[in-house]
């Protein structure tokens, strides 16, 4: 899309500031939630999609599950296959996965969906659908929507958010697009001296209408709960959403 710069998103300004926001306890955290969801363990085919950098296809696969990790960017890949587990990391484009019934789980963590039209999203859901057994189960975790249009609004408009590593700073200017349903972000990188300007959005999703997106992509069994895998209030930090093929 023509206000999200992928190159740049996820790039090494990525790598070097999210050591600060995706720590191991963070990472540790969210694989616990999708145990705890759907559990993992020896004899269960994932797919993570997108799997950035591998910090949860990695623990997955250490906890026995079989684990194939699929994302557009070659350097992440590289970071993720480092750490020496024995996932199958493949790149690979999450609108045209090739996967037709082949997985018990599908992962998508930490707001990896929604980043193109709507009409692609609606495709991206329906090769979900099609890489998955009979059964099988996708686990989403995304934004509650309640909570950041509520923090948008609070604060007149737009919201800013900064990350911090020795003397780098990271910012995040947001607004909310009302119209097309997006949050839209200005990121900032002051990094070894140079500011460097890019921008991205991402589609944000009520309950029910990520729940109806998912049915018309022919999931069933849709159920919605918070970052710890408990009910899911209005006051969730996220959105987990889990749902069977």
């Amino acid at each position: 899309m023509k206000d999200f710069d992928f190159e740049s998103v996820f790039g090494e300004d990525y790598l070097h500031f999210y050591e600060e926001i995706l720590t191991d306890e963070v990472s540790d955290r969210q694989v616990a939630t999708i145990g705890k969801l759907v559990g993992v363990g020896p004899g269960i085919r994932v797919l993570d999609c997108p799997c950035g950098h591998g910090r949860i296809a990695n623990r997955l696969a250490r906890l026995g599950a079989e684990v194939v990790g699929v994302d557009a960017n070659e350097r992440f890949l590289e970071v993720a296959r480092q750490a020496g587990t024995s996932v199958d990391y493949r790149l690979g484009d999450m609108r045209r996965l090739e996967f037709d019934g082949e997985f018990d789980l599908l992962v998508n963590v930490f707001t990896s969906f929604g980043y193109f039209d709507d009409d692609t999203d609606r495709k991206v859901l329906a090769g979900f659908r099609r890489a998955l057994k009979p059964g099988g189960r996708l686990v989403m975790d995304h934004q509650n929507s309640h909570r950041i249009l509520s923090l948008i609004a609070a604060l007149g408009g737009e919201s800013v958010a900064m990350t911090e590593k020795g003397d780098d700073l990271l910012i995040d200017r947001n607004h909310y697009d009302a119209v097309s349903g997006r949050t839209v972000t200005e990121r900032i990188s002051v990094r070894g001296g140079k500011v460097r300007r890019y921008p991205f959005s991402v589609r944000v999703f009520t309950p029910a209408e990520l729940t109806s997106w998912l049915e018309h992509a022919g999931f069933k069994e849709v159920a919605v709960f918070d970052q710890e895998g408990e009910p899911f209030t209005l006051a969730a930090r996220r959105m987990w959403v889990v749902a069977s093929a």
